[in-house]
């Protein structure tokens, strides 16, 4: 996207995924409210940062990082081409995703080491309003 920053690109780029996600959800016969019933729950990630900011960052951007949703679609997408339906899979996967989506649109990228508030897309809460944002 030329004349667009990194940031403001993947942020663009969010909001397309999470768009897809309520697409796929409603699509697949799910209502769009389950995407808000799950989406506190990969937040769960942040109690890593109860041991300290390297564990913290890494809790969190593991269970932020579209690998592992993805992976979990690609899971239930073969378990149904073999007819095993687990549909519940897929729906968790799109909710991840989404989750991910959203995060990402609003500028909680992945985390640093530093601490919470430093993350790929900038810094967020006080350290931003500080006025040392990146």
């Amino acid at each position: 996207m030329p004349g667009l920053s990194p940031v403001v690109a993947q942020r663009v780029e969010a909001v397309a995924v999470a768009a897809l996600a309520v697409v796929v959800t409603v699509t697949a016969g799910y209502p769009w409210w389950s995407l808000l019933a799950l989406f506190l729950v990969f937040d769960l990630s942040m109690l890593g940062y109860l041991h300290g900011p390297r564990l913290g960052a890494f809790c969190y951007n593991l269970a932020h990082s579209y690998t592992l949703p993805a992976a979990l679609g690609a899971v239930a997408v073969t378990a149904a081409a073999f007819r095993d339906q687990i549909a519940w899979l897929g729906i968790l996967a799109v909710a991840w995703a989404f989750h991910i989506a959203v995060d990402r649109t609003l500028g909680y990228g992945l985390k640093t080491t530093e601490g919470f508030e430093h993350t790929h897309l900038g810094r967020i809460g006080k350290a931003r309003h500080a006025g040392t944002h990146q």
